[in-house]
């Protein structure tokens, strides 16, 4: 039995777009996961506290940057511009965030470290960035990372003359969680039913 070439032609093109589809539904989380793996585009790692095994007497710049996306609200910035550790050396710094609106805001932080080079040596323990933030109306927060350079920077020869490591974060709004959102509609209800 002979396939029609129409039939055939129209199989071969759905299996193209089905397989086309499948690569870049898959290729979010790939990519996510090989800068994770790698730091690749600056990317940081994470890490569990007391996970550097050695602490070297030479010191490294970290500097710390702090945006937000255009339509996000916040007030956001680093609570230090720098701090000097040595390679090794567990580090903890402070953001803050502040809402100035009337309502709950929702955040998520995006972030990354220049040179991109270093991304695979910075290590996370703590940080505000592995979860989603809600600030209430007028609510200010002051939100730690803490974090450490692998001492294995300084066999790359791609790294070892790394200076300074820069931190950026930049906050995005999100959604707010089902749970928050309910809140906020029943209070918005109440208020509603107070005034008439």
């Amino acid at each position: 039995m002979a396939i029609d070439p129409k039939t055939k032609t129209l199989g071969l093109t759905l299996g193209v777009v089905i397989g086309m589809g499948s690569l870049a539904w898959a290729s979010v989380p790939f990519y996510n996961w090989f800068c994770r793996v790698t730091g690749f585009g600056g990317t940081t790692q994470v890490a569990e506290a007391g996970q550097a095994q050695a602490i070297l007497d030479r010191t490294i710049k970290i500097k710390f940057d702090a945006s937000k996306d255009r339509g996000m609200p916040w007030e956001f910035k680093p609570m230090q511009t720098e701090m000097t550790l040595r390679i090794g050396e567990e580090g903890l710094a402070f953001y803050e965030a502040y809402n100035p609106t009337d309502r709950p805001v929702a955040g998520q932080a995006a972030y990354n470290v220049t040179p991109y080079q270093a991304g695979g040596y910075f290590n996370k323990i703590e940080c505000f960035c592995f979860t989603e933030q809600v600030l209430q109306p007028h609510e200010r927060v002051q939100m730690p990372v803490s974090f450490f350079v692998d001492p294995e920077i300084v066999d790359d020869p791609d790294a070892k003359y790394t200076q300074h490591i820069t931190l950026s974060y930049t906050f995005y709004e999100i959604d707010l969680p089902e749970e928050q959102a309910a809140l906020d509609t029943a209070t918005t209800a109440d208020a509603k039913a107070s005034l008439n």
